[in-house]
C-alpha cells in the first residue's frame, strides 16, 4: 500500500479503471484489474477514514446527483458522504417535492440533470434496466447503477467483495451460500457474478418459490455463464456444509404477494434462518454477512448478526471507502461518454 500523507495525495498517482468503463451498471463490466484498482483504492482511503483524516478536494467542481425512486438507508447515506468526503457537490433527489411527482419521465429528469451540469447521477430504480436506459440516452453526465429492480446491484457487491478479501487471504476454491430471497435479490445477481471472478464457488439456499426458474433448469446456460457452475440446496444444513462465507438475505415481504408456495415466516425462520445452531454445519472460521437490511429474528438471529464472526458492520463501514473509490476513478479518470 503506497505511503500516502493524506487522501489528497491519491492525486499524485495515475489510478484508472479500463477505457471501457464510463459508466457502473453491473459488475460483469469490471475486469481482474479494474477490481485490484478499487479495492487498493479502497484500503487506502479506509485507513484515512479510520484515522478521521477524511476530507479532501479531489472533487471540488463536480455536482453528484443521487435518484433514488426506492427507499435506501445505507446506499444512499454512504453515496452521501462519499461525495462530501471527496469535496463534490452532492444533490439528493427522489420522487417527492420533483417534478417526478406530476409525472416527468425518466428521459426528461436524467436529460434536465445533464442540462444542469451534473457529472454523474447515483440511481435506483424499480425498473430493471432504467440505468442502461440513462446512459444509453446521456452523452455527458456518468451513471452509477445503486440499484435497479430485480437486476443488480454493483457496488454491494464490491463491498462485498472487499469484505471477504480483508478475511480470507486467498479467495480461490472458498464456499460463499447465500440463503433466503434470491429470487427478489438483486445482490445475489450481481455477487454470483462477483464472485466467481474471484474464483468462488457459489451455492444457494432457499424455498423452491424463491428461486429464480433460470437455475432450477440451467441445461441450456453456456459452460462460461457464471450461473451455470451454482448449486441449489433446499436443505440448509446439507448447503452450510464446509462453507466458508454464510450471507442469509432479507425476505422482502413486500413482494411475497407475486410467489405462491411460500412458506408462514415462522416456518422460513425455523428452516432457514442463520443462528447458533445452524452455522455449526458451517466452517469454524466461517464469516457471516448481510448487504441489509436486516430482519433480525427471521433470516438471522440477533447473536449471530452481532457477533465476532460477524462482517456485516465492516461491510457498511467498507461501503463509504468503496463508493469513495468509484466516485474518484470515475470522475478523474478522463473519460466521457462520448
Amino acid at each position: 500500500m503506497k505511503n500516502l500523507k493524506s487522501i489528497e495525495s491519491l492525486a499524485e498517482f495515475d489510478y484508472k479503471l479500463s477505457d471501457s468503463i464510463k459508466n457502473l451498471l453491473d459488475i460483469d463490466q469490471l475486469e481482474l484489474n479494474d477490481l485490484d484498482t478499487i479495492f487498493s483504492l479502497t484500503k487506502i482511503i479506509d485507513s484515512f477514514l479510520i484515522k478521521n483524516d477524511k476530507k479532501s478536494s479531489l472533487l471540488k467542481g463536480k455536482t453528484i446527483v443521487t435518484l433514488f425512486y426506492e427507499s435506501s438507508t445505507r446506499t444512499r447515506v454512504s453515496f452521501e458522504e462519499a461525495g462530501k468526503l471527496l469535496g463534490a457537490d452532492v444533490i439528493n433527489m427522489s420522487g417527492n417535492g420533483t417534478s417526478i411527482d406530476k409525472g416527468e419521465s425518466l428521459l426528461n429528469t436524467s436529460l434536465t440533470l445533464q442540462s444542469a451540469h451534473t457529472d454523474l447521477i447515483v440511481v435506483r430504480h424499480p425498473h430493471s434496466g432504467a440505468p442502461y436506459f440513462m446512459a444509453k440516452n446521456l452523452s455527458k453526465t456518468k451513471i452509477i447503477n445503486a440499484g435497479d429492480g430485480w437486476h443488480a446491484h454493483p457496488t454491494q457487491s464490491l463491498i462485498d467483495l472487499y469484505a471477504v478479501k480483508q478475511s480470507f487471504q486467498d479467495l480461490k476454491g472458498l464456499k460463499l451460500v447465500i440463503v433466503g430471497d434470491i429470487l427478489h435479490s438483486r445482490v445475489a445477481r450481481s455477487d454470483i457474478i462477483g464472485f466467481h471472478k474471484l474464483g468462488v464457488n457459489v451455492s444457494l439456499c432457499a424455498p423452491k418459490s424463491l428461486l429464480p426458474t433460470t437455475l432450477l433448469d440451467k441445461t441450456a446456460m453456456d459452460e462460461s455463464d457464471p450461473y451455470k457452475n451454482v448449486k441449489v440446496e433446499y436443505n440448509l444444513e446439507k448447503a452450510l456444509d464446509s462453507a466458508d462465507i454464510v450471507m442469509p438475505l432479507r425476505i422482502q415481504q413486500e413482494r411475497l404477494g407475486e410467489v405462491s408456495g411460500f412458506p408462514s415466516l415462522r416456518e422460513y425462520s425455523s428452516r432457514f434462518q442463520i443462528n447458533d445452531k445452524t452455522l455449526k454445519f458451517a466452517k469454524p472460521n466461517a464469516i457471516v454477512m448481510h448487504p441489509g437490511p436486516m430482519n433480525e429474528g427471521v433470516e438471522i438471529s440477533s447473536e449471530i448478526a452481532h457477533s465476532d464472526r460477524s462482517q456485516i458492520e465492516n461491510q457498511v463501514r467498507y461501503g463509504v471507502a468503496i463508493r469513495m473509490s468509484l466516485l474518484y476513478l470515475m470522475l478523474t479518470g478522463g473519460h466521457s461518454n462520448e
